[in-house]
């Protein structure tokens, strides 16, 4: 863990990850080698997390850790006391990354209300790096118009080889920001995709690992959630894989802006 913006490339998303099997796969995860974890309040994974920092019997400098504030939790007067009770939940006096999980919808909390909240608790020590999730270019550009261009470390969103998000990436790489991709496989659906299998055969590797591999390749950090051991190192071979023009050529044109998340309270995306 470094003490400037940067995010570890490839993390644990931990949807899911509940229960005594959910403190396994991620103990499993870390022996493998992941260090970047990545909870929200709303998953019910934070005691977890926070179970296996212990665990791990790691210094708690070689874990990124990650939570979100939750779309119920924008408003003032619940903002900062929900961000206490995560650092609680987990056990530890800070987070490496807070982020904000969804806008509010149709803003009934005023976006500069949240997101000024966010900075207070970076300024207050609860998080060293502070971001947001779901955010389309539109909310992103108030948001450096209020906090100043640099303040956000990331915008946390859907993408995968079927959706590329290709004008909020081109946004985000204007401005310096990094993307996190969430469902970066979208939930295993790449599996069986004919261009990714002949790729992945060529290195010798899981479909997956190729996936990531791509996905890593055009910038984004990723965060893919597994609780099965083969998986989790699978995964974690994207690290090694490294993809010829031709061959990050052929995945860009598997973009065909399939969106798996979309609940109501999605807010206008920009692909």
């Amino acid at each position: 863990m470094t003490s400037d913006k940067s995010i570890p490339q490839l993390g644990l998303g931990t949807y899911g990850r509940t229960g005594s099997e959910g403190i396994a796969a991620m103990l499993e995860a870390i022996e493998i080698g992941y260090r970047h974890l990545d909870t929200a309040q709303t998953y019910n994974t934070e005691a977890n997390v926070g179970e296996v920092m212990r665990r791990s019997g790691l210094p708690r400098r070689d874990l990124f850790v990650t939570t979100k504030v939750a779309d119920y939790n924008l408003d003032r007067t619940k903002f900062m006391p929900s961000v206490r009770k995560s650092l609680e939940t987990i056990g530890v006096d800070q987070v490496d990354l807070l982020l904000i999980h969804w806008p509010s919808f149709g803003g009934v909390v005023p976006l500069e209300e949240y997101v000024t909240a966010l900075a207070e608790a970076q300024q207050q020590g609860y998080a060293r790096l502070i971001g947001v999730s779901n955010f389309p270019i539109a909310l992103l550009e108030k948001t450096r118009a209020l906090l100043g261009n640099d303040a956000i470390a990331t915008n946390q969103v859907e993408i995968h080889p079927y959706l590329q998000a290709p004008n909020l990436g081109d946004y985000a790489r204007k401005i310096g920001l990094q993307l996190t991709a969430y469902q970066p496989l979208a939930k295993g659906e790449i599996s069986g995709d004919v261009t990714l299998e002949r790729i992945a055969a060529a290195h010798d590797c899981p479909v997956s690992a190729a996936a990531l591999a791509f996905l890593m390749a055009e910038g984004h950090i990723v965060i893919p959630a597994s609780g099965s051991p083969a998986n989790l190192r699978g995964n974690f071979k994207g690290l090694e894989v490294r993809l010829s023009d031709q061959e990050m050529t052929d995945i860009r044109r598997l973009d065909r802006g399939y969106r798996r998340i979309n609940p109501d309270k999605s807010p206008a995306w920009d692909d």
